[in-house]
């Protein structure tokens, strides 16, 4: 695979997951630390964009940065378990922080038992 191809699927990739999370380019930017017109670039395969630029991106959509290379072609599996972790993260983002302490410390006190459910 080319570079520019590989350039555009991650950009396209972007363009989905920030479209299915309902933020323009703008507020993807803002929220995120980047001017809308440098998602634009990413978004059109323009930018070599940096791995730890990435990882701001993905935060920022609420996924996990593997997901940003789950490209628009491939039908990208995850195991349940990723899943599931993938829908608790959400939860904790969508909460207050009295919230995710308490999740914080249920979930710390459930693994340190070592019982499994």
């Amino acid at each position: 695979m080319k570079d520019r191809e590989i350039l555009k699927l991650v950009g396209a990739r972007i363009r989905i997951l920030r479209k299915e999370k309902g933020f323009s380019q703008e507020s993807l930017g803002e929220k995120g630390g980047f001017h809308f017109s440098y998602i634009g670039q990413i978004e059109r395969g323009e930018k070599n964009v940096s791995l730890l630029n990435l990882s701001k991106i993905a935060e920022t959509l609420g996924v996990n940065l593997i997901q940003l290379f789950a490209y628009v072609e491939e039908k990208m599996e995850f195991t349940e378990q990723e899943n599931n972790i993938q829908e608790i993260v959400e939860m904790l983002r969508e909460s207050n922080s009295d919230k995710v302490l308490l999740a914080k410390n249920v979930l710390r006190e459930i693994l340190k038992g070592g019982s499994s459910i």
